[in-house]
């Protein structure tokens, strides 16, 4: 019997001592994790919303007369006008001929006529000052000068209709093509010209917005197209009142685009700065855990893994600004960080 109960005594001595070293083999065990630097930086909070831009300058040109249609060169590729072409204020696009529509504006009789009537003014104007006509003289004389002058503006005004001329700065985004010298009908459209340097996008914002967003606050435009460019523009424009059906209000952003690269009609993502900070420190909101005690992260401290509470304060959609309980300098734990616990060793692996 006593030897029964030594041998049970020497076997559970040994299970003792086998958990104790793999209870040390345990605690010796260093779990890879990669960390980074704590350094102050710059946060943003934003409200998210989306949108189309459009140009703040367009024109169609159209036809007002029925004539022959001759597109003009552009003088800086000395090609006919393509899509895509900027324009110049002033800049002639196309010619529309016909001899019998000019012949009937008779510019050149009417500037004659202009010059006579003026001749006569001056004229009257000289005997009226000796008394050799009477003041009813020199009105009539003044009037005819006034109608033939109106008559050579009136003329000029019908002469270019047969120029269509761009009236704004821009960009060619329409171009009917039209075989030179073939007739077009009264009303055809000529050429459709866009000015998108300066761009706007109207959206709709949610109702608890509506004391956060003010006038003037930036905007971070961006596009899928053009991923490594972000388009910076402001809060124009905001309405006071609340759509009772979809519960938000209206607000109209102004884009600058100095380089065309929004382009009209483009669906775009608009990140509205409601909030900014400097010099803070933030860190990624993915390595910040929920533990009943509050939010906590993993920081290094001679080799090991050291739980820390924190408090946060603003945020955006991956950063997150650490009121209290991280300074800088720390390394915290960015990746791996999932199997820690509070004093685990750990190996830093980048």
């Amino acid at each position: 019997m006593k030897k029964s109960i030594f041998l049970i005594a020497v076997a559970f001595t040994l299970i003792i001592s086998c958990k104790n070293q793999d209870q040390n083999l345990n605690a010796d065990v260093e779990i890879p994790v990669s960390v980074e630097d704590i350094r102050l930086k710059s946060i943003e909070e934003f409200v998210n919303t989306t949108g189309t831009t459009f140009p703040k300058g367009e024109t169609e040109m159209k036809s007002k007369i029925t004539a022959s249609y001759y597109l003009e060169k552009n003088p800086q590729t000395n090609k006919a006008w393509q899509l895509g072409d900027k324009v110049r204020e002033g800049s002639l696009i196309a010619r529309l001929e016909d001899r019998e529509y000019v012949n009937s504006v008779k510019l050149e009789t009417n500037e004659l006529n202009l010059e006579l009537s003026e001749s006569e003014l001056r004229k009257q104007e000289s005997l009226y000052e000796k008394g050799g006509v009477t003041l009813k003289d020199l009105k009539t004389a003044g009037i005819n000068y006034e109608n033939a002058k109106t008559t050579v503006e009136n003329a000029k005004l019908q002469l270019d209709k047969t120029r269509i001329v761009a009236p704004i700065d821009g960009v060619i985004v329409d171009l009917p093509y039209y075989t030179q010298s073939t007739q077009i009908e009264t009303g055809s459209i000529i050429v459709k010209i866009m000015d998108y340097q300066l761009m706007y996008m109207d959206v709709q914002l949610p109702e608890k917005y509506i004391s956060v967003i003010k006038k003037g606050q930036i905007v971070k435009l961006t596009n899928y197209t053009i991923p490594e460019d972000t388009i910076i523009g402001f809060i124009s424009q905001l309405s006071p009142a609340i759509n009772a059906d979809t519960r938000t209000f209206k607000g109209n952003i102004s884009i600058n685009n100095p380089k065309y690269l929004l382009r009209p009609g483009m669906f775009v993502k608009a990140d509205i700065v409601t909030n900014h900070k400097d010099s803070v420190i933030v860190i990624p909101k993915s390595i910040i855990l929920s533990r009943q005690r509050g939010k906590t992260v993993f920081i290094i401290d001679r080799g090991v893994a050291v739980e820390r509470i924190i408090e946060t304060g603003l945020e955006n959609i991956t950063d997150i600004e650490i009121t209290s309980g991280l300074t800088k300098n720390e390394r915290v734990v960015n990746g791996g960080f999932e199997t820690l616990s509070n004093r685990s060793k750990v190996k830093i692996i980048k």
